[in-house]
């Protein structure tokens, strides 16, 4: 009997464990392709980076014309995102208004950073980063490309 109610509390914590979403490299690809076609479409070029809730790169494209530096750009802010849970344009008002922000670890203050949130909005799945061009089109970059896969950029509460 003892046996049976571990056995079924195992499954159940299995069933549950594969219900939580994940930002997979398939979803991060389609992120991108959204983000690119964005791009594409007002003839512009970024470099861009998808991570996890972790931080962890998942998949990035340098689109043509933009150097390393560009690319470890859009990591940084992506990066930033998945530490902070918020977008890169509000760390810049963040760092204005709460003194010694600006200095924390992964804070970056330049438009660019985005969240992704599940369709619902109510689970954070990590973070896109584009850079190469004007921080305000470097976020509707990254928005853009999280909404043609499906997700949101803000929670819903």
């Amino acid at each position: 009997m003892r046996l049976t109610v571990i056995a079924a509390l195992i499954a159940a914590g299995a069933a549950q464990a594969q219900a939580i979403p994940t930002l997979d490299a398939k979803t991060a690809q389609a992120i991108i392709a959204g983000c690119a076609a964005h791009a594409s479409a007002k003839s512009q070029s970024h470099a861009i980076a998808v991570v996890d809730a972790g931080g962890h790169l998942v998949a990035a494209l340098r689109m043509d014309g933009n150097g390393s530096g560009i690319m470890d750009f859009a990591l940084a802010k992506a990066q930033a995102v998945a530490a902070w849970g918020f977008p890169t344009a509000q760390m810049e008002q963040s760092a204005r208004d709460t003194p010694g922000f600006a200095n924390a670890p992964h804070v970056v203050t330049v438009a660019g950073g985005v969240p992704i949130w599940t369709a619902d909005g109510k689970m954070r799945l990590g973070a896109v980063g584009a850079s190469g061009e004007a921080p305000a089109d470097d976020a509707a970059c990254a928005e853009a490309g999280i909404q043609s896969a499906g997700f949101r950029s803000s929670r819903v509460r």
